[in-house]
């Protein structure tokens, strides 16, 4: 549980730092963002982190495990699309349009938004469950995983920190705080 949870947040971190923040609403900068190695790079670590959090949940609680894996089974066919659907119209003459029939599709952006909501009620279950501050952070990375796109780039690496102090935090200290909430000692995290 450690190692998976470790690299997500490391992972969720590398998301917003790696990914290219070009204007996307002029066709150059569009082009240059999504039809850069980084984009794809940038994706993945996000799509990786999500499936490696899920698998560290089983080890937490199962509850939030999977009703994560259906979040995340809801969100990442969105990722997938924005990845390698974009990098792959890149340099068409009206990638724009293109990219605005990809993203906002009304029954892709459903699933996202879903995704996501599904993904933080598990955070939301974790932070209730274990009560401690590391797991707090990793349930508001999650309920703040949606707001955070319509945020400028700065706020979007704010946030990819506070999914990697969550995680790694939550990593490192879990098995302790479930250990001595079995025993009916308090949580000393």
């Amino acid at each position: 549980m450690r190692i998976p949870l470790s690299v997500a947040g490391l992972l969720f971190l590398l998301y917003p730092a790696l990914r290219p923040w070009e204007d996307e609403t002029t066709r150059a900068g569009a082009s240059a963002a999504m039809g850069s190695t980084a984009w794809i790079v940038a994706h993945l670590c996000a799509m990786i982190g999500f499936i490696l959090v899920a698998v560290a949940l089983l080890q937490i609680n199962r509850a939030a495990a999977i009703v994560f894996w259906i979040g995340a089974g809801l969100t990442l066919p969105y990722y997938g699309a924005e990845d390698f659907g974009l990098h792959a119209i890149a340099g068409q003459p009206n990638l724009l349009d293109l990219a605005e029939d990809v993203r906002y599709n009304p029954f892709a952006m459903t699933l996202f938004g879903a995704g996501l909501l599904t993904m933080a009620a598990a955070g939301i279950i974790v932070a209730v469950r274990l009560r401690t501050v590391p797991a707090i952070l990793f349930g508001a990375g999650f309920v703040l995983f949606l707001p955070q796109f319509f945020t400028p780039p700065a706020v979007r690496i704010g946030h990819g920190v506070l999914l990697a102090v969550g995680c790694v935090w939550l990593a490192w200290t879990a098995r302790r705080t479930e250990a001595a909430q079995a025993t009916g000692q308090p949580a000393t995290i």
